[in-house]
């Protein structure tokens, strides 16, 4: 990789983050790498000693989709490069939340994404509602994702829950082949039959 000014270390956020680690075990490791190092040489631990050494090369944290810290792991390393000083440098793929957000209609201004969704049916159900309200009051559009196994349980509940011109977005397997983004009001889904795919990652947004 191509080094940087001395003393300048970049962080680059490659699409998305897996590594999940806790902002102890951060602190913990950082702390204990110049012993590390010392023990094993720099061999095991070189591409790692940029953190400490601030010899300017870069590091990636990378992963297969979404966006570093954004509805994935990696916020815990990020605020770690914050503490030491280092710059960080975010390189944006496609996140699929903006994508849907984008394809949907509903209003990009404002919205909010809220993460997962209650398990439990009735817990569910009565979140569905507090968001509507809040997507119908304020205009703000509510972003939210579900285990694909879990995506028609979902849509039951959204179209048992919200009322029939509140509006619902859906968008899977996006930037592949198969990808699609529909958005409809409740009635509409009602009348167009449900989302039944079990197998693919789907992003929700409810909005008016």
């Amino acid at each position: 990789m191509t080094p940087l000014r001395a003393n300048t270390l970049s962080l680059i956020l490659v699409l998305a983050a897996t590594l999940a680690v806790g902002e102890a075990a951060t602190d913990m490791f950082l702390s204990s790498l110049p012993s590390l190092t010392e023990a094993f040489g720099t061999g095991t631990f070189g591409c790692l000693t940029p953190v400490r050494s601030l010899d300017g090369n870069d590091i990636g944290l990378v992963s297969e989709a979404g966006m570093p810290a954004i509805a994935d792991p990696g916020a815990s390393v990020v605020r770690a490069a914050h503490r030491l000083a280092l710059q960080v440098v975010p390189l944006v793929g496609p996140i699929s939340l903006m994508l849907v957000l984008a394809a949907s209609g509903l209003n990009g201004q404002n919205f909010a994404f809220v993460g997962y969704l209650p398990q439990e049916p009735a817990a569910r159900a009565a979140r569905v509602r507090d968001l509507e309200r809040l997507a119908l009051s304020t205009g703000q559009t509510q972003l939210f994702i579900e285990t694909p196994y879990r995506n028609a349980a979902m849509l039951q509940t959204l179209l048992q829950a919200l009322a029939p011109s509140t509006r619902i977005a859906i968008g899977s397997a996006l930037t592949l082949p198969q990808a699609q983004v529909r958005c409809r009001a409740v009635r509409e889904w009602r009348e167009a039959g449900a989302f039944t795919d079990k197998n693919t990652p789907a992003v929700f947004a409810i909005g008016r």
